[in-house]
């Protein structure tokens, strides 16, 4: 008797919450749902037993049983650290950064979260492996930057041109100039590859995408960005013939509706990452440790002459407005003037460094020199050339054809800056430049 009690009032007390949450004596936001079951959470990326290192993108999937209710939040944890929110939630990923952890095993944890219920945690275990030393007698490193794909209206999108450059010139590097691939990192956009050229949706990690060479993937985040810099700085600083090699193009912080000065007459050169942005300053205070007297930085932006000190027509900015970022044995080139935009391909990547580029590995560029204000000018006769081509011919071969090619006539407003103190600044600086 007392069993039929317990069901008839649990049936009774049933059909009242229905009636009154039908009726609306709950309120608006009262939400009454029976669960169909826990969500589910795996990952994808790395696998269990796995060995990684450097930056590593922890990622996967999470579904739930009921479409219609929609993951809320993924977490990953560490070992025994704190749980941290995951970017995304049917897709989602995490940075981790392993350059400072001690080698050894580490579990991943994650789970998800639907609003109601949490999954059940799935974990797996990985092996931490950073080299203590530099494998290989090759003293060299690169860092590629591209946050392309980040604004949300897709005409401001740059698309996905940028890591393809980048991977080119990996390549070369690569095959050409004997640079280990556990010393070079390519950092694009959110980690992620984006259908429709980088305009669509998220599709696979950078480090789950098939790519030729071993290298370190991850995000364009500026935590990443500083955390990547310390560690090339670190590593290379402890070899005297190291060799450097830095990259970025992003887009560049200026002012449209100035189109004399982009408004930067009184402001410092910026960059934006995924997350954030930095200015030239920021920058040269990052790289200042950098002991390496063998080092081409690229920064192929908007409005990005003050990183090599440059303005316009190759003059130096003023005093108090110098980024620092350009040292003896350093060759600091610049896509743009100060107060200039540049261009790029959204499937080929930005116009100046695809010229560089292409100068620096057909040969083509072999005897071209600065000419007036750093314009460029081709010299003919064999006494300037010398069958290789340097990261300065490179450049000067760039801003000849920006000048001289119909095709191109467009873009020239574009004014790429150079800041040569390779090997040394001043009168005594030799002639020589610098070869990769």
């Amino acid at each position: 008797m007392r069993y039929k009690l317990l069901l008839a009032l649990t049936m009774i007390i049933i059909i009242i919450l229905f009636v009154g949450y039908f009726l609306g004596f709950f309120g608006a936001t009262f939400n009454f749902q029976i669960s169909e079951g826990k969500p589910t959470v795996t990952i994808t990326y790395p696998t269990d037993g796995a060995i990684v290192s450097r930056l590593v993108m922890i990622s996967g999937t999470a579904r739930n049983p009921d479409p219609d209710v929609n993951i809320t939040s993924v977490q990953v944890k560490i070992g025994e650290n704190t749980w941290m929110t995951a970017i995304g939630t049917d897709l989602w990923s995490s940075d981790w950064v392993t350059y400072s952890l001690q080698n050894g095993q580490y579990t991943i944890s994650v789970r998800s979260y639907n609003g109601n219920d949490y999954s059940d945690i799935q974990s797996i275990t990985v092996t931490v492996d950073n080299p203590t030393s530099i494998d290989s007698d090759s003293h060299k490193w690169a860092l590629f930057i591209a946050a392309a794909n980040f604004p949300e209206k897709n005409e401001t999108k740059l698309g996905n041109g940028g890591l393809y450059l980048a991977e080119d010139i990996v390549a070369y590097l690569i095959e050409n100039c004997n640079y280990p691939t556990s010393n070079i990192m390519i950092l694009f956009d959110d980690g992620w590859i984006r259908t429709k050229n980088g305009y669509g949706v998220r599709e696979q990690t950078l480090q789950e995408r098939p790519h030729t060479y071993d290298i370190t993937y991850g995000s364009a985040t500026k935590a990443n960005v500083i955390a990547s810099l310390q560690v090339l700085i670190n590593e290379s600083n402890a070899y005297e013939d190291s060799e450097v090699f830095l990259w970025i193009f992003n887009h560049g912080a200026g002012n449209t509706n100035q189109p004399i000065t982009g408004g930067k007459i009184l402001q410092s050169s910026e960059i934006f990452f995924w997350d954030d942005t930095m200015t030239d300053k920021a920058l040269g205070d990052i790289l200042q440790p950098l002991a390496s007297k063998k080092a081409a930085i690229i920064i192929d932006a908007c409005y990005a002459g003050g990183f090599a000190d440059r303005s316009i027509l190759n003059l130096r900015t003023s005093l108090f407005m110098r980024s620092g970022i350009p040292q003896d044995g350093r060759v600091v080139i610049t896509g743009t003037s100060k107060f200039r935009t540049g261009f790029a391909s959204t499937t080929q990547g930005p116009l100046f460094t695809l010229l560089w580029f292409e100068g620096l590995t057909s040969g083509e560029a072999d005897g071209f020199r600065p000419g007036l204000f750093g314009r460029g000018v081709e010299r003919n006769l064999k006494m300037f050339q010398d069958g290789v081509v340097s990261v300065e011919e490179a450049f000067y071969y760039a801003r000849v054809v920006l000048r001289t090619d119909e095709n191109l006539q467009d873009f020239r407003s574009m004014q790429p800056q150079i800041n040569d103190r390779y090997p040394h600044h001043g009168i005594l600086r030799s002639l020589g430049g610098l070869l990769l």
